[in-house]
């Protein structure tokens, strides 16, 4: 039964006081100052340097000078209304090689970032791992390594003594599916290697890494945070009589592989079967699902858009819309049989499929196998082409189509909430414009928009229209595309 409009154009939908609105952003998307202040190379600075890694060989070495820009950030943040914001921590600027003692001005700097949040009345939730690896345990093998698993708990120890009486909500990990399939299968992110059986160990050594920095955090903060994992899970629709069997094999890789042992303690034996023939998981060590199973206060839940699958029959072309770049590798290991259909629009900048209802599904899924355990929105937005245009009072950016899609999401969340989900809150995507990843400065999420050539930020419409809606904790209406 559909709650309100088959569009999920509502207004007037009305959220509750302790729900929490804010903004997301990445560490290594904005901050620039790569070479500052003691930081080191993490594997986003090698794979954007290396020709033909990245759109126009662009990289993050300036990004939207956050480093440097960090007040001016904070007082837009403030303008706003923001009631958190979610940032990410630079672990090669905490540990350059990432071992060793800490870098003091790394820590002064997000000293200074969770000071100035809270002195202006913003929730910090920090992430501690947003895919900037440093280089120097790359070379050992990354995630692949198990070692960098153990010293990522050291890195989470050294920022909970740190900053452990302060920060509200620690996050492990941002979409670690991103960090082991598109890292070391696909090739599409950093570190660009397209080997499956590397894929998988590194999604059992990420969510070790998990579990292992939450105890970490548990033996030496002082306040009392939340703790969380951020998963970018996938809403899968099949298609036609093979699609069940397609959907199992892509949920097992992209939901279970890591909901099992995150929150059931252990992987899901579908999944082991299916890729048998790439890995022994010898990797998985006893004891190690245990450490993964940690009591979690809230599960982040990134949505952009959905995927529809079907098994290939091996004659006609393989159809691989999946939503990622094809850098040669797969994301699928051991089910490289399935493919993915072309989506119908409209669509993102991104060429993202726009379907709100996957949202209210995902978190209605999630609230049924798992109810006792609280969601939160860590990451919802959409790429546009934007214009600056000239208006009565300066400068504007009118996009229409941002401002619809996040008031269509936001329609969904409701939803969801109606339907009994504990969802606490919701992080727009992202702050500002900023370096897209594989994309370089070509795709812009931002509803603040960045001028690349001198850093300055100007709110976007959508900025203003969620401003309104935090102020007035009723979901506005806002302008419709034309068709």
């Amino acid at each position: 039964m559909t709650i309100g409009s088959a569009d999920y154009r509502d207004s007037g939908l009305t959220f509750g006081p302790d729900f929490l609105f804010g903004s997301a952003t990445a560490s290594y998307q904005i901050e620039g100052a790569a070479t500052e202040d003691g930081r080191g190379p993490s594997i986003w600075d090698t794979f954007s340097h290396t020709p033909g890694k990245v759109w126009n060989g662009d990289t993050g070495d300036r990004a939207c000078d956050h480093y440097h820009r960090l007040d001016e950030d904070l007082d837009l943040m403030a303008d706003l209304g923001l009631e958190a914001y979610r940032f990410s921590i630079a672990w090669p600027r905490i540990q350059p090689t990432g071992r060793g003692e800490a870098n003091e001005a790394g820590l002064a700097f997000y000293e200074r970032l969770v000071d100035g949040l809270i002195a202006r009345g913003i929730r910090p939730i920090a992430t501690l791992y947003h895919w900037d690896l440093p280089q120097a345990l790359e070379d050992e093998g990354g995630w692949t390594n198990r070692a960098t698993a153990e010293a990522f708990a050291d890195y989470a120890r050294i920022l909970g003594e740190r900053l452990g009486d302060r920060v509200a909500v620690w996050t492990t990990l941002n979409e670690p599916w991103c960090s082991a399939y598109l890292g070391y299968g696909s090739g599409a992110h950093a570190p660009g290697l397209l080997d499956g059986a590397k894929a998988l160990a590194a999604v059992h050594h990420l969510n070790l890494a998990h579990g292992l920095a939450i105890e970490a955090l548990r033996g030496v903060v002082t306040n009392d945070p939340g703790y969380s994992i951020t998963l970018n899970l996938h809403v899968i629709r099949p298609s036609g009589p093979t699609g069940p069997e397609a959907a199992r094999r892509i949920d097992g890789l992209a939901n279970r592989v890591f909901l099992g042992p995150l929150l059931d303690g252990e992987y899901p034996a579908d999944v082991i079967a299916d890729t048998a023939h790439v890995t022994d998981w010898s990797f998985v060590k006893p004891g190690d699902t245990e450490v993964i199973r940690q009591p979690l206060s809230l599960l982040g839940v990134n949505y952009y858009s959905t995927v529809t699958v079907r098994m290939w029959d091996g004659e006609s072309p393989r159809a691989n819309a999946d939503g990622h770049k094809d850098m040669g590798g797969t994301a699928w290991p051991g089910s490289e049989q399935v493919e993915f259909l072309e989506q119908p629009g409209p669509y993102t900048a991104m060429g993202w499929n726009i379907d709100p209802s996957g949202l209210e599904d995902l978190l209605v899924s999630l609230h049924e196998s798992y109810p006792g355990l609280p969601l939160m929105v860590t990451e919802n937005g959409a790429a546009f082409e934007d214009v600056v245009v000239d208006g009565p009072d300066g400068p504007a950016v009118h996009d229409v189509e941002r401002t619809d899609y996040l008031r269509r999401h936001f329609t969904a969340a409701h939803r969801a909430i109606q339907r009994g989900v504990d969802l606490r809150g919701y992080q727009v995507w992202s702050l500002m414009d900023n370096f897209e990843w594989g994309y370089g400065y070509s795709k812009r999420f931002g509803i603040v928009r960045v001028d690349y050539d001198t850093f300055e930020r100007l709110p976007k419409d959508s900025a203003l229209w969620y401003a309104e809606l935090i102020r007035t904790r009723a979901l506005p209406e806002a302008p419709v595309p034309s068709a």
